[in-house]
């Protein structure tokens, strides 16, 4: 496998992969459309054990509509969101795909989240599967 790696705007925050992403999300909550200043976010869900960060982070606990806890991560000096803990799925990370470095390593996109709260004029070009809210996977 390729290397796979990624950082902040600035660079002061970095990341690598040890393994390609096992999953490509879409969600379109009202949160990540807040926290990305878009209609939606572009997650790769990792497994914590595969990716390595250095540099500083900084943390912002949201509390969401559903009553989950998101723990959000972002770099403190130019602000660019790295990604996120979702309490539900322990052991996992939630890294926005816009932070990598090289996007060939990213294939298809395997669900689209919290369609309920999608803008109406965003229609992606993919068969991935819709879920209203998050699925249950």
């Amino acid at each position: 496998m390729a290397e796979i790696s990624g950082g902040c705007l600035c660079g002061a925050l970095r990341y690598q992969l040890r393994a390609a992403p096992p999953k490509i999300s879409v969600c379109h909550c009202t949160h990540c459309q807040k926290s990305s200043g878009s209609a939606f976010s572009v997650n790769l869900l990792t497994p914590e054990a595969d990716i390595a960060f250095t540099g500083e982070m900084a943390l912002y606990e949201d509390h969401t509509d559903s009553g989950n806890i998101l723990k959000r991560y972002f770099c403190p000096r130019c602000g660019s969101q790295m990604g996120s803990h979702n309490m539900l799925r322990p052991g996992m990370f939630i890294l926005r795909a816009g932070t990598l470095d090289d996007t060939k390593a990213l294939e298809r996109v395997a669900l689209q989240c919290w369609t309920r709260s999608r803008q109406p004029w965003v229609r992606l070009i993919c068969d991935a599967p819709e879920f209203s809210e998050a699925p249950k996977i």
